[in-house]
């Protein structure tokens, strides 16, 4: 390759690196809500009776290399939380999901406007290595952070 057309390479990655379109979202805030009627059976609103603070910090947790004072508000509103046991999961009488409205809103960017409805499901989750998913029930602790693990990331991905 000549040294010329090396350097136009060098020159179009670097104006590539710098474009836009790989520029990180800013968070200004987080804010999660539930009404606590999403919760469809008494046995989850027990266990999960802690889902907006939980999910809120794990989100915080996922932005805080990208605060700053002009960035967007995301806001979720969950809406359904439904959860099965692993035995009713395989026996397909019930799927566990977690279904919320994503609200990303700006102040002083224009573009940065996005509404959309997020569903995820436990069978989309990777547990942590060694889990048994034979004794996992809906009150394990693992269950429950595979399921506002999972939701965080999904929120944070679609960020860019």
């Amino acid at each position: 390759m000549s040294r010329y057309r090396f350097a136009a390479l060098l020159s179009a990655l670097a104006l590539g690196a710098a474009s836009p379109a790989l520029a990180v979202t800013e968070v200004k805030e987080v804010e999660v809500s539930i009404d606590l009627d999403a919760i469809n059976n008494p046995q989850a609103a027990t266990v999960w009776g802690n889902i907006a603070s939980d999910l809120q910090m794990a989100i915080i947790g996922r932005v805080t290399d990208r605060v700053d004072e002009d960035g967007v508000k995301i806001s979720v509103d969950i809406n359904e939380v439904e959860l099965a046991n692993s035995f009713q999961s395989a026996m397909g009488i019930a799927d566990s999901r977690l279904v919320g409205r994503v609200n990303i809103s700006s102040e002083t960017d224009n573009s940065k406007f996005s509404t959309y409805d997020l569903e995820v499901t436990f069978d989309q989750a990777y547990l942590p290595v060694g889990s048994d998913v034979t004794v996992l029930t809906i009150e394990s602790p693992v269950y429950y952070a595979t399921m506002i693990e999972l939701f965080a990331d999904r929120v944070v991905e679609k960020l860019d």
